[in-house]
């Protein structure tokens, strides 16, 4: 199957006992780290560095529960208009994450990859440890994540469309396949299931074209407080949703239901 028609094909099918297997691509919205910190009358920094620990524990039961994609948004295009010194505080963290924990996942047999880090506010080290974490794992095969960095959906359909124009498709030749094969890493599945913290129910501008026929859950956790158990509860609820893309279940008779 080639990269671009693995996007649009519709959901797995069901594993034994009628639930679905483990979602292929699963994609977490990291939100609540500020109000974490302010429930402790901490500072904001304070909610983003206890942020760490539940990234690794996320990845690891990723890893262990077979999901073969996930995908972390850990910074938008709209962050930048958070104040400098916060903005400042997450580049320098982000950087000791990256560099602390590469050993890891090249261990791991994780791949990574990093979604957007094209404004060039980005700190020019940060860049490259990011470019020599892809280069280090790139023959790694065991899950491939993920960092949303400096991303945003509505960017990336602009970009793809952009780069459609440059390539010379006469406008009657583009469908789905095509301009999903502009996007950023063109192989990347549609997400199956998004997880999104805090109880906050949006979209927040992530990965708009991948995530169309995602489930989504909601946990009220923050996201500090978020460890395996609570994204395994995740991936058990989605395995006991039904997904019929805009079908209707068949019928025990063979019948549609009226």
């Amino acid at each position: 199957m080639s990269a671009a028609s693995s996007r649009t094909e519709p959901g797995r099918p069901a594993a034994a006992g009628g639930q679905r297997e483990v979602p292929r691509h699963v994609a977490c919205v990291m939100d609540g780290n500020g109000r974490w910190a302010q429930s402790r009358s901490l500072p904001r920094t304070s909610g983003h560095r206890a942020a760490e620990a539940p990234v690794i524990d996320v990845i690891e039961a990723a890893r262990t529960a077979g999901v073969g994609w996930l995908s972390l948004y850990a910074f938008s295009t709209e962050n930048w208009q958070r104040p400098t010194a916060e903005v400042d505080f997450l580049m320098h963290l982000v950087r000791r994450v990256v560099r602390k924990h590469a050993p890891l996942l090249l261990a791991r047999g994780i791949r990574c990859r990093f979604l957007g880090v094209t404004d060039p506010r980005i700190p020019a080290p940060l860049a490259r440890d990011f470019a020599d974490l892809m280069t280090l794992t790139d023959a790694n095969r065991g899950m491939t994540l993920t960092v949303a960095f400096d991303h945003g959906g509505r960017r990336d359909i602009v970009e793809a469309a952009r780069s459609l124009i440059r390539s010379g498709v006469p406008a009657d030749a583009v469908d789905e396949r095509q301009f999903a094969a502009h996007l950023p890493f063109p192989d990347t599945p549609d997400v199956d299931l998004v997880i999104r913290t805090s109880g906050e129910q949006r979209i927040s501008n992530f990965m708009l074209w991948q995530v169309a026929y995602a489930e989504w859950v909601f946990p009220p956790v923050l996201w500090p407080d978020f460890r395996a158990p609570h994204f395994l509860e995740c991936l058990r609820t989605y395995r006991q949703r039904d997904r019929r893309f805009g079908g209707v279940p068949p019928h025990p008779n063979g019948d549609s239901p009226a």
